[in-house]
């Protein structure tokens, strides 16, 4: 079993930064995938970006690329995903989850989830 705790989110008005962390326990993450999801209001959860088990490869949804890193510490069993340029439309409840499946944009791909931080971005 895998415990994902996110945290670093917050009320941050809209062009600043916030980087949020998902630190893991029960289970080494190096032999997992990551990726971040959010859930705005009203809305499905949808795919923000993922990194391979090793952190040589990620992918982003289009409304982030650019403006959204992701990076992993394996060492420190934590995930991160750096958010730039932030807008009031990337207000949301941002969850990280684990697969053991190669990076994927599908949620029904990951098995573990974190219960999520909430991000408000004001205008």
């Amino acid at each position: 079993q895998v415990q994902l705790v996110e945290s670093g989110g917050g009320l941050v008005q809209a062009g600043g930064s916030l980087r949020l962390s998902c630190a893991a326990s029960g289970r080494t993450l190096s032999g997992y995938s990551m990726g971040w999801f959010r859930q705005a209001p009203r809305k499905e959860r949808e795919f923000v970006g993922a990194i391979s088990w090793h952190g040589g490869r990620t992918y982003y949804a289009d409304s982030v690329k650019g403006r959204f890193t992701i990076s992993r510490d394996n060492a420190k069993n934590t995930v991160y995903l750096q958010m730039n340029s932030l807008k009031p439309e990337d207000t949301a409840v941002y969850y990280c989850a684990a697969s053991p499946y190669s990076y994927s944009d599908s949620l029904e791909k990951y098995g573990y989830w974190g219960q999520g931080t909430r991000v408000t971005v004001s205008s």
